[in-house]
């Protein structure tokens, strides 16, 4: 199987579980019925609501952050490893999953007996929690990234899925596991929907009731092909919710899956359409078949009613804020790395340096990508990938069709790095957002002008938004780009204390004929070492947090042009990009109650971490790795009230602290080579932040 095979078919089934969840959550229980969503929607054939943006889920949330569990403990990551991979990336009580309470909600549940010190599979099994709460949907809702990591090695992706989906789940909710990751992998290369289908139950017993559910959908299938509602009513009737207890069981839910997948017969939509339809567990019974479906169709025109309101852009609301901007192309191309690796095949180069870029590398050559690209006025410029154009190095760009501007008129083309509260107009599994393009960091791109009508006078300039004031700040000269080849544009982006939240390009007509025609983009970067300035009289509480921070624990807020941080036990707010490197975290601190107060550099979660500052009566470097270590130490009594200048550097393997500008200790250590930085506290305690910098070198 190449390289590029494997990739498409990911990011088509990364595009397709996205459909799939959008789609189903709007109906998915406990209100919503099958009977309520019949007589209301009839046949869905759309979307069922219109989205701002779609925010975070918790069936999206899964296969995004637990399979880093394979980047951050290795290719032959453990049960253990993913257990400590849920801790370490999972915001206590908000984001990532249903916080529903321990004994109701699995995840919940599986959590809490991490957190109390529980190793997977101890956390998640029956032994432990019964098996009412072991065999909920979530088994399998998790999984989709082991299936595609695995291309055409159903047997490693039902192994490797029911290994990491044993941190809360067991019994049924592991063969869930299996079966769902085994058919995304057996799709790479299937002949057929019924080989892929049986493929999955060949890596489970046929006598758990798993198989038993599968095996009755199968077989109603084969006698009434074209009626799906008359094999849902045999659901109801012999698989129904009646007969399994919990919040939302697997089994039910596995009918309709393998129903959806069936019945939809190979084609994506229809496969989506059904399991919405279906009702249950809406948004992740059409997110796993669809997951499934689409990896075996691939990319299809006739998905595009779907496919474009997503425009490759998905939220996560994990602890890392960076990550939490998901640009599916990308992600599909770190899952495609894991698979390489797994395959113990060459990665490319490129490939290789995306893997912990600090910025983003945007090459449009996924068929159809846009990399969450937007434009304003959107009713005159529109945008699409496309093959008209193909970049230097890619098999596709951007295209931007400008339709019939008149003089004076014209628009923004533009890609987010941040995003606030303002953009979304729904609260599920609220994110947290940190910028993933700082002051200093250097875009570039390429553009290419095709002109259809008009007379020339078409200009584009660069520039940046400021996310509060909202102003625009050009960052080069306004030029009327080539229409002979590829040009290149390249900027810095500018100093400021307030987060950009777009980066792109104005165009403005100034010619007398209507202008029509198409401006291609390519080639769109931004890399660098950059600096974050955080002054929080310009930052406002959001998402239960403050702006540019992801938060864990603790009660962060601001008043009277500080942060305020308080905490009964410990906490922790984070800025920055997921890759830091070599960095400087300063922060203006004034520690008013409790033993420690400290800043935090390489920051890989809520577990794994090195922070420098007050600790109990000292100066201290430590490293927090499940358990803390303390590097580096010397006495120093912090005064209650007193603003300190506190900065950890980590350059290489040299850790330092400096005090009101003063070096106090220094410590060696290789644990960590990148991450967030920010604040922590790690016992009970007060204190507030006037500025914070970060920057990386």
């Amino acid at each position: 199987m190449q390289t590029q095979d494997i990739y498409d078919r990911i990011y088509a089934g990364f595009i397709a579980k996205a459909i799939g969840v959008r789609l189903g959550a709007p109906v998915e229980p406990t209100i919503w019925s099958y009977e309520r969503i019949r007589d209301t929607y009839g046949e869905v054939t759309q979307y069922l609501r219109d989205f701002k943006n779609f925010a975070a889920d918790d069936d999206t949330n899964g296969p995004v952050y637990f399979i880093r569990a394979l980047r951050d403990y290795g290719l032959d990551a453990s049960a253990a490893d993913v257990g400590r991979t849920w801790l370490n990336y999972a915001a206590e009580e908000h984001g990532m999953y249903w916080w529903g309470g321990f004994g109701v909600s699995t995840e919940h549940t599986a959590w809490r007996n991490l957190r109390a010190g529980m190793e997977a599979p101890e956390s998640g099994s029956i032994a432990t929690n019964g098996t009412t709460v072991a065999e909920q949907i979530g088994g399998q809702i998790f999984i989709d990234s082991w299936g595609w990591v695995n291309p055409g090695n159903p047997q490693r992706a039902a192994d490797m899925s029911a290994m990491a989906a044993s941190v809360a789940h067991d019994g049924d909710g592991l063969n869930g596991a299996r079966f769902c990751a085994a058919a995304i992998a057996q799709a790479f290369l299937a002949t057929s929907i019924a080989e892929i289908v049986e493929t999955g139950l060949a890596t489970i017993d046929a006598n758990t009731t798993y198989a038993r559910v599968a095996r009755a959908v199968i077989d109603f299938h084969r006698a009434n092909p074209a009626d799906w509602r008359a094999c849902r009513d045999m659901l109801a009737a012999d698989w129904g919710y009646d007969r399994y207890p919990g919040v939302c069981h697997i089994i039910p839910n596995a009918g309709v899956t393998i129903m959806a997948i069936l019945y939809g017969e190979g084609e994506l939509c229809r496969t989506a359409e059904i399991a919405t339809m279906a009702g249950w567990d809406t948004d992740c019974n059409a997110g796993n078949a669809a997951a499934i479906v689409g990896t075996f169709q691939g990319l299809q025109p006739g998905w595009d009613k779907y496919r474009k309101p997503i425009n490759d852009f998905l939220v996560a609301s994990g602890v890392v804020g960076t990550v939490n901007t998901v640009d599916i192309p990308s992600f599909a191309r770190e899952l495609t790395v894991l698979a390489l690796r797994l395959r113990n095949e060459d990665v490319p180069a490129l490939w290789d340096e995306d893997w912990e870029r600090r910025g983003v590398r945007f090459d449009f050559d996924a068929p159809g990508a846009t990399h969450g690209f937007r434009s304003e006025p959107f009713n005159q410029i529109t945008l699409k990938g496309s093959t008209a154009r193909p970049g230097p190095n890619a098999r596709g760009s951007l295209e931007i069709q400008l339709d019939r501007l008149e003089r004076g008129q014209g628009g923004r083309i533009f890609w987010k790095p941040f995003y606030r509260r303002a953009d979304f107009d729904d609260e599920r599994y609220r994110p947290m957002f940190t910028p993933l393009a700082d002051a200093g960091q250097v875009v570039k791109f390429k553009l290419w002008l095709d002109p259809w009508n008009g007379d020339g006078n078409l200009r584009v300039a660069p520039y940046v938004r400021r996310t509060m004031s909202g102003a625009i700040e050009e960052t080069g000269a306004w030029l009327v780009p080539s229409s002979e080849g590829w040009q290149d544009y390249e900027f810095v982006i500018p100093e400021g204390a307030e987060a950009i939240d777009e980066i792109g390009v104005q165009v403005e007509y100034f010619g007398r004929l209507k202008f029509l025609g198409r401006l291609f983009l390519s080639e769109f970067s931004v890399s660098g070492p950059g600096r974050v300035i955080i002054d929080p009289k310009l930052e406002n509480p959001e998402w239960g947090g403050i702006t540019r921070f992801a938060w864990n624990r603790g009660h962060w807020t601001l008043a009277e042009g500080v942060i305020h941080a308080h905490t009964a036990g410990d906490a922790d707010a984070w800025t920055g990009n997921a890759y830091l490197r070599d960095v400087t975290v300063t922060a203006d601190l004034t520690p008013l109650a409790g033993v420690s107060h400290l800043v935090v550099a390489r920051v890989q979660g809520t577990e794994r971490f090195y922070a420098g500052g007050f600790e109990g009566g000292e100066a201290v470097i430590v490293r927090e790795d499940h358990g803390a270590t303390v590097l580096a130490r010397a006495p120093f009594v912090a005064e209650p009230g007193r603003q300190y200048v506190v900065a950890l550097t980590a350059r290489g393997e040299t850790l330092s602290l400096s005090i009101d500008g003063v070096e106090i200790v220094t410590a060696t250590d290789s644990t960590f080579r990148y991450g967030q930085a920010g604040l922590h506290m790690a016992s009970a305690g007060r204190m507030t932040v006037a500025r914070l910098v970060v920057e990386d070198f």
